[in-house]
């Protein structure tokens, strides 16, 4: 499972550390324990939490004081689910053109443009798949379905 939602990507809590109990998300990478009341977070609320509390804080640092892994960070960066601080000396480049980009994986030009293309191949896809739907058989397209009687 890719992109949002992997459990295992951001390594989110099911079972509570304290009492066994099942962890029930709450929101924003939060999660609470169903029996003991007990809160964890994901790697996700972990980064989240902490750049807000240490706002414009490297990778490194983020890695060093929530334990969540740069190539975790990375990830979450890549999916948009976080952001480099406005101002920061780091950045992510585009993967198209190589333009600067706080957060995904395209600037805003080649995201519309890689969104565009993606609509153009679904669009053939969807003409290809309806070509052809309402004729006979053989293809008689042009020729009459149905004749009325006693004339053309």
């Amino acid at each position: 499972m890719e992109g949002f939602g992997s459990l295992e990507k951001y390594h989110v809590p099911q079972v509570c550390m304290g009492c066994g109990g099942v962890m029930v998300f709450k929101g924003v990478g939060e999660y609470q324990c169903e029996e003991c009341g007990a809160v964890d977070y994901d790697d996700y609320g972990k980064v989240r939490m902490y750049i807000e509390d240490h706002p414009g804080a490297n990778a490194a640092q983020v890695e060093e004081n929530t334990g969540v892994s740069q190539k975790i960070i990375r990830q979450l960066l890549k999916d948009g689910r976080i952001e480099v601080a406005e101002g920061s000396k780091s950045f992510l480049r585009c993967e198209v053109c190589g333009k600067s980009i706080r957060s995904g994986q395209f600037c805003p030009e080649c995201e519309v443009k890689f969104h565009r293309r993606i609509e153009e191949q679904q669009r053939a896809i969807n003409l290809k798949n309806t070509k052809g739907v309402g004729m006979g058989e053989k293809g008689d397209e042009g020729q009459r379905r149905f004749m009325r009687r006693g004339g053309a």
